[in-house]
């Protein structure tokens, strides 16, 4: 019988350490958030302290970077600035030439001329800069963005080395080889990433793991009701339904390869102050009912004649009647019976004597 399942740290073996440095005792009954394990993290917790420096100094380098970014911005507005003022220079410059000789005034017109092309390229370098400048600060803030990404999937692999109850329950702890023999899981056991080593269990709704043969399959459904018994107590019976039907088959354990098994879940209906977490259980699913039945036979006292119809002996002093019967719902076990057969009355499990057959025996 399960409840929440509460499995290992995920990631690789190599780098998470899967051992349990500390778990709590089972059956202890904890609440929703309550710590129940905690793996060994010093391997996680250097790395997040690792991720930290590198996050911060990676941080620093993009408010470096900005700044530069700054100071080249300003200087280069400070170029076309000065080539502005130059600009104007040579155009008032030129407002001089007739008073000056030709080569003079050549020079003057040549000077202006290269003057305004360089402010012109200046003003031009203007936006391919702020393009520059902008792809260099996006790039950097990703590499921000990457490095906190990665910060903040240490941060969860760190917390998930610290195992919380899902729901309120009881601790019951699932088994593990140590030694070549399975064994309750302890602190200190190494376990393999995803495996589960503990059930959280609400003792007021349990449910129960159980097997379906494959030849049953189809006849099952869920939400189907079924009578549950306990080995550990004889006289009990709970009521349960189906509550979940797995998809795929399993191999059936140590039976042949053939033998497939289906899981299935069923949920209590009703429970009692005596139920706990891993009882052995027996399950009835009930598929058909039966209203008109008179009595109730096993299978292996229903014979078919001849004409194929179904037959039982009763027994009558030392002799067996041979009475025809009418046969309701069964199951591998036992038939119910619609007519011709009375609450107890005595029948035959297997074929009787000839000599003991009443009309048949010998003269």
């Amino acid at each position: 019988m399960g409840g929440g399942g509460t499995g290992g740290a995920g990631g690789a073996g190599g780098e998470f350490m899967l051992v349990l440095q500390w778990l709590i005792k089972p059956g202890t009954f904890v609440k929703k958030g309550t710590v129940v394990a905690e793996f060994d993290r010093q391997y996680m917790l250097q790395r997040l302290e690792d991720f930290r420096a590198s996050l911060a100094q990676t941080e620093a380098s993009l408010i470096k970077l900005k700044a530069e970014i700054d100071v080249g911005r300003k200087a280069h507005q400070q170029t076309i600035a000065t080539a502005k003022a130059e600009l104007d220079k040579a155009r008032l410059d030129l407002k001089t030439t007739p008073v000056l000789g030709a080569i003079e005034a050549e020079r003057l017109r040549l000077a202006a001329e290269e003057a305004e092309a360089k402010y012109k390229q200046l003003l031009s370098e203007v936006p391919l800069m702020e393009t520059k400048f902008r792809a260099t600060i996006r790039a950097a803030e990703l590499e921000v963005q990457q490095m906190r990404l990665e910060l903040r999937r240490a941060e969860m692999n760190a917390e998930r080395m610290v195992v919380k109850a899902p729901i309120d329950g009881i601790t019951v702890m699932q088994s593990t080889f140590r030694g070549g023999e399975l064994a309750p899981v302890q602190q200190g056991d190494q376990l393999f990433p995803g495996s589960i080593f503990m059930h959280i269990v609400d003792p007021r709704s349990m449910l129960i793991n159980a097997v379906l043969n494959q030849v049953d399959a189809d006849q099952v459904r869920v939400g189907a009701r079924a009578r549950v018994r306990f080995d550990a107590y004889p006289g009990m019976e709970l009521p349960a339904h189906v509550y979940s039907i797995g998809a795929m088959t399993r191999p059936g354990g140590f039976r042949a390869n053939y033998v497939r098994e289906i899981p299935v879940q069923l949920k209590l209906d009703r429970m009692d102050p005596r139920v706990i977490p891993d009882l052995a259980v027996s399950v009835d699913v009930v598929i058909e009912t039966e209203q008109q039945a008179a009595a109730v036979t096993p299978r292996s006292a229903i014979f078919t004649g001849e004409n194929g119809k179904p037959f039982v002996f009763v027994k009558q002093g030392e002799e067996f009647e041979e009475r025809p019967v009418e046969l309701g719902v069964m199951n591998n076990i036992v038939a119910a019976i619609r007519s011709g057969l009375r609450v107890g009355e005595e029948v035959a499990a297997e074929m009787p004597p000839r000599e003991r057959i009443k009309g048949k025996g010998s003269s």
